[in-house]
């Protein structure tokens, strides 16, 4: 029951930036007693429905979706669920794993796959049409999932296998899905009354309906609002590729002749970074953080405190002081305190680094005469000058060295010398799609097949912003052998056609930090779907990932991957010297506006019933910890998708941090052997960490691995806080 389980303990899929996963199998079910004849004749009719046929253990039939069979399709596999959940409470013989927990874990097939269906085209064919049968689902799904967690004689079974003598003779991996199963029905409201349940239930679905209408809001923000440029002066500063990339973008928007700055990350930033017209430079960073905060049908502020109010009261019908206690109560931080050390810890010293970042870059517009006192549509832009000056490093000149699919390439390069994994490009399963590409993913040694593996790296109409993974399917073997299929998707800028696509070197780390999830799904070598995978604590899901993002600037990725895109050499070693002493600059920058989120999303948590006013509460919160009024938060309240559009990472945002602790300091266990390819410490790594998913605790993975707890010594010197 991976789907039901992975959403009690972290969010509705889609509302996870980075590591949300919408599992399913493709093993066939055969239609349970209880099964109505309707949804047996929609089996038959609808392909959602349908077994996963073809190689590979089974795909998905994407070139068979269509977005009105997926309400019916849900329904369904819904009625299904709740027929195979009814079988297993109404067992009269006495409750086993077997019989009881084995028996849950087969109960959602159909769902599974469906829910997998119908969550990655959300996030990436996201249409009108689409939307309608989203905002329908949502409340019904989410009543159908408390259906299930309130089934109190599916409920009454679990507890008798996790209370049983007998659970001691359980294999470790059945004893901790046992305990997951129990705790997460617990914490989902399973020990309430009837009328805390029936509450607790209203309470799901008016999240859900807010849920999606956020994320909705969010999107249409990000589609309909964009910055046109009407002229050659206006490309004032640009590099080539990017005016490419905007002309190509202006061909979408129906404006042939202009050029268009969208309204996400990927075509921002890079202009705040070399624009030399201020007035637009301004007119691009308020269009994007005011992301859901226009004041029109699209407003995001009127939606935040109803889910705050709403989460607080739903923490207190489960007996927790607030909605944070709740959420970490089961992650590494164990309790918002702990959380909220570490990101104070953190805090002072970046916005220290911060101070001094800003005196340069006033110094230098200074001393070019600009007359202006920086803000915050200047930061990039003076932050670019100030690196060329210190460093002699421009981020133009690196990212002409850093292809897409150079990148995409060395990616694999560093997962075979790690995890001895071979990519092999396939063409025989449908996709979504043209831009998606797969491949499929086996052992280099074996030949064994591992998996496969889904790309979708450029940006369009419908799909959400940011860069994320998806498991289509989670490894398994319970009921025979079952190999995972696994997605990274972004939202790269397409230039001209035939053109090479280059990236920054931010985008090519975060392409290797989604990797890192990737991996963390096709390493993974358990035996039930629910413990499998990155199906782990929200602030331990990021280690992995984090992680990856090291091996991008190793020398033996950069001389064999980064080749300048029009002569094919690779990257000068003076370059790279260059890189390498400028590794933590503008540190203070991008620790401050992401901690000013985290910081803000756990305030708002943490103040109860209290009710919050967003754009009030965002400004007294920053104020209060002297955000730096050069920067605003990566994330605002509006368009917080990680934390409003599901409760992934509400509460939960500081994960980054706390996951990047693990990360600095594991990756000094590579250095302190043979260096960042030390296949011992890599064998350590995976045993410990990719394969094992949630059959384990985290922290004592981690000590098996690293041999010790981890220090927080190792994170500040990887930021270059430290002395």
């Amino acid at each position: 029951m991976r789907q039901l389980t992975t959403l009690i303990a972290s969010a509705l899929c889609g509302a996870a930036l980075l590591s949300c996963t919408s599992t399913t199998t493709q093993t066939p079910v055969a239609a349970t007693p209880a099964e109505a004849a309707p949804v047996v004749a929609a089996k038959l009719s609808n392909p959602l429905l349908a077994p996963w046929a073809g190689p590979y253990g089974g795909v998905p039939a994407w070139d068979k979706v269509v977005v009105a069979d997926f309400k019916p399709a849900l329904e369904a596999a819904m009625a299904e669920n709740l027929a195979a959940v009814d079988a297993i409470a109404k067992n009269p013989t006495a409750p086993t794993f077997e019989n009881t927990i084995a028996a849950y874990e087969r109960a959602s097939r159909t769902f599974d796959r469906v829910d997998a269906y119908f969550g990655v085209w959300g996030n990436n064919m996201n249409s009108p049409e689409f939307q309608k049968v989203d905002t329908e689902m949502a409340p019904v799904i989410s009543a159908f999932r408390d259906r299930i967690t309130q089934n109190e004689g599916l409920f009454g079974r679990i507890a008798a296998v996790y209370n049983s003598p007998d659970k001691a003779k359980l294999t470790p991996e059945q004893q901790r899905l046992t305990w997951l199963h129990y705790t997460n029905f617990v914490r989902a409201g399973a020990k309430l009354d009837s009328k805390a349940k029936a509450r607790m239930s209203e309470i799901n679905q008016e999240l859900a309906s807010l849920y999606t209408r956020f994320g909705q809001n969010v999107l249409a923000d990000e589609q309909g609002r964009f910055l046109t440029l009407e002229s050659e002066a206006d490309l004032a500063g640009l590099p080539e590729p990017l005016r490419d990339a905007a002309s190509a973008a202006a061909e979408r928007k129906k404006a042939p002749g202009k050029w268009v700055i969208t309204n996400t990350r990927s075509s921002v930033d890079p202009f705040l970074t070399y624009s030399d017209r201020r007035n637009l430079r301004e007119k691009a960073w308020r269009m994007f953080i005011m992301r859901g905060d226009n004041g029109d049908e699209n407003d995001n502020n009127a939606i935040i405190p109803q889910i705050l109010a709403l989460r607080a009261e739903r923490a207190k019908l489960l007996g927790y002081e607030t909605h944070a206690h709740w959420r970490l109560e089961n992650a590494m931080a164990k309790n918002p305190v702990r959380a909220m050390e570490l990101m104070e810890a953190v805090w002072k010293p970046a916005i220290a680094r911060v101070a001094e970042e800003v005196a340069d870059m006033q110094k230098l517009a200074d001393a070019e005469g600009a007359k202006i006192t920086i803000e915050p549509w200047d930061y990039r832009y003076y932050a670019e000058k100030v690196r060329k000056a210190k460093y002699d490093l421009d981020q133009n000149e690196v990212k002409q060295y850093l292809q897409l699919e150079q990148m995409r390439e060395a990616m694999f390069w560093v997962s075979g010398e790690l995890f001895n994994f071979r990519f092999t490009p396939i063409t025989n399963v449908p996709v979504y799609h043209p831009d998606v590409r797969v491949w499929e993913v086996s052992d280099k040694t074996t030949g064994r097949h591992i998996g496969v593996w889904y790309f979708d790296p450029f940006a369009r109409e419908g799909k959400r912003s940011g860069a994320w993974m998806n498991a289509y399917r989670s490894q398994e073997r319970f009921d025979g052998e079952v190999t995972t299929i696994v997605s990274n998707n972004s939202n790269f800028v397409k230039g001209k056609p035939g053109e090479p696509v280059l990236i920054s070197w931010d985008d090519a780390s975060t392409l290797f930090h989604e990797f890192g999830h990737a991996l963390h799904g096709l390493s993974s070598n358990v035996t039930y779907p629910t413990v499998s995978g990155t199906a782990v604590a929200r602030d331990y899901v990021e280690f992995p990932s984090q992680l990856l993002e090291h091996w991008l600037p190793t020398p033996e990725v950069l001389n064999r991957f980064a080749r300048h895109y029009k002569t094919n050499e690779p990257i000068p070693q003076s370059l790279v010297d260059r890189i390498e002493k400028a590794a933590t600059f503008n540190e203070g920058f991008a620790t401050t506006e992401f901690l000013g989120s985290a910081l803000v999303d756990m305030k708002m948590h943490l103040a109860g019933s209290t009710p919050i006013d967003s754009k009030k509460f965002e400004n007294e919160t920053l104020d209060a910890l002297g955000m730096p009024k050069q920067i605003v938060m990566r994330h605002r309240p509006t368009h917080f998708n990680h934390v409003f559009s599901g409760d992934g990472y509400s509460a939960g945002y500081y994960s980054y941090l706390w996951a990047e602790t693990l990360t600095a300091d594991a990756f000094e266990a590579f250095e302190e052997g043979k260096g960042p390819y030390d296949k011992d410490v890599a064998k350590r790594l995976i045993d410990h960490v990719f394969s094992v998913g949630n059959t384990i605790d985290p922290a004592d993975g981690y000590r098996a691995f690293r041999g010790r707890d981890p220090k927080t010594d190792a994170l500040m010197r990887d930021r270059g806080f430290g002395k």
